[in-house]
């Protein structure tokens, strides 16, 4: 499986998906960045991805988390989708909102990860679900997961 995005280009994520953007709301880009799912398991039914910061943790003392959905049944996902989700259901980022929530790095430049699993089934979870609970309702139902990581500059 890959993921591939149009808004990271030579491992470098474009401005607009972060603090560099015009996209806001309270202080938090929203402009999410785009993905590509190609050769996925022949068993997938749904895709679960999980959008995160690990540098964050110096800072705010864990992985900031940007964007989480599930029960994504499409292999793509276009800019600026999660303003209008209606075909996946997002979780609670570390921004506290049910959406993406853009780069700020405040100290130095970050490495994003996007994670992507292929899933099994459809999950028993709700908007507004947060990481701990994707992470124990996916146990025994991935099939595969791969990363695509970019930068953002403070």
């Amino acid at each position: 499986m890959q993921i591939s995005s149009t808004g990271i280009v030579n491992g470098v994520i474009e401005d607009k998906y972060g603090k560099r953007g015009t996209h806001f709301l309270n202080q938090m880009p929203t402009y999410s960045l785009p993905f590509k799912i190609e050769n996925a398991p022949k068993e997938t039914k749904t895709f679960a991805f999980v959008l995160d910061d690990k540098d964050a943790i110096p800072v705010a003392g864990f992985t900031w988390v940007h964007w989480i959905g599930a029960n994504l049944k499409r292999s793509e996902v276009l800019e600026n989708e999660s303003i209008n989700a209606s075909d996946f259901i997002q979780g609670q980022n570390s921004w506290g909102v049910n959406m993406y929530g853009g780069m700020a790095p405040p100290n130095a430049p970050h490495q994003y990860d996007l994670i992507v699993y292929a899933l099994d089934t459809e999950l028993p979870l709700k908007t507004g679900f947060t990481p701990k609970e994707l992470y124990e309702t996916i146990q025994g139902h991935v099939l595969e997961q791969c990363v695509l990581s970019g930068t953002y500059n403070n």
